[in-house]
């Protein structure tokens, strides 16, 4: 470090989920085969969004960004926590700590908002079904994935910009399996109170505002098909019931631990395992059984990739060789 840095820690030791040489190795099995699943499942939907004709909507456009963010969430900690199930010791650099940070941060941040443009994609095609095209153009999906990603590394920024030049003379010990900026903070040598107060406006006012334009455009959606029809209603309800579910297991987490940072509790890492874990899984397994299209299309994926394909489907070349 230079020496305008009065910072001496180099590295933080990550506690985990659990010191249990039995219980890491089930972790170990399980975030594992968790990760892949999520991983592939996401991928397979970026996939059939970009290759499939049929899927070339402002929906799945947004469902397919989705699906990219969530990739990105998933990678930026579990690997190294996967990792940490068979290290003796669990140690992270000041520089990576500080990339976990800045990672964890914009990909929350920009999934948030795009929660809240899919939130407005389905208010449009429920509530102004006639003015869908128009409203939802291309222009406008892109804009919408732009400025939830600027939003994003806005977002991240300056919580960096609270924290990075804190300084850390010991102790080095973070009570979770990531560098979760509310526990961090309290290791800082001087009195992080200030820090904290504006980790809470920050963290809050994006958070909150978030939560509240999405619950705002979900009451609305249901006031409008209310006075239409009961069948209106049941499928509207269905249409947002794994928006819904994503939302809740998404901002509780989130509003939990980064509104109140002042105290940490035992609890903030199952929550932390939440929203770095299992929300990204969330979006393959919630999106796609509920949708016919998207089931098609994803099968149409596997079976042309897994099928075995017969002589007459090979290029020449390889053809020529069964002769």
């Amino acid at each position: 470090m230079d020496d305008g840095n009065t910072s001496v820690v180099s590295e933080f030791v990550l506690l985990g989920l659990s010191r249990s040489r039995e219980l890491q190795f089930f972790f170990f099995v399980f975030f594992s085969v968790l990760y892949v699943v999520t991983v592939l499942g996401n991928l397979l939907i970026v996939i059939a969004v970009t290759s499939d004709s049929s899927l070339h909507s402002p929906m799945y456009f947004l469902l397919g960004n989705l699906s990219f963010v969530d990739i990105c969430q998933a990678s930026f900690a579990t690997p190294k926590m996967i990792a940490d199930f068979l290290s003796e010791r669990k140690t992270i650099s000041f520089g990576g700590c500080i990339a976990q940070i800045f990672f964890i941060h914009l990909f929350t941040g920009g999934e948030m908002v795009l929660l809240v443009s899919m939130a407005y994609d389905r208010y449009v095609a429920i509530c102004k079904p006639l003015h869908y095209v128009v409203i939802m153009s291309q222009r406008t999906c892109t804009v919408l994935v732009l400025i939830s990603w600027a939003v994003g590394l806005v977002h991240t920024l300056s919580q960096l910009s609270f924290t990075v030049n804190l300084p850390f003379c010991g102790p080095n010990i973070v009570d979770s399996f990531f560098c979760d900026l509310p526990r961090v903070t309290k290791l800082a040598c001087l009195d992080s109170y200030n820090t904290e107060i504006l980790i809470v406006v920050n963290s809050g006012i994006l958070s909150l505002s978030t939560f509240s334009l999405l619950v705002s455009s979900y009451v609305v959606i249901l006031v409008t098909v209310w006075f239409k029809s009961s069948a209106a209603m049941a499928k509207a309800f269905s249409t947002l019931a794994a928006h819904i579910t994503v939302v809740i297991l998404f901002f509780g987490p989130c509003i939990f631990i980064y509104v109140w940072p002042f105290t940490t509790y035992p609890v903030d890492k199952v929550l932390a395992i939440f929203y770095t874990v299992f929300t990204p899984i969330l979006n393959p397994v919630i999106y796609t059984l509920r949708n016919r299209d998207m089931k098609v299309a994803m099968s149409k994926i596997v079976t042309h990739y897994l099928r075995p394909k017969k002589i007459s489907e090979m290029p020449l070349v390889v053809r020529n060789s069964f002769y």
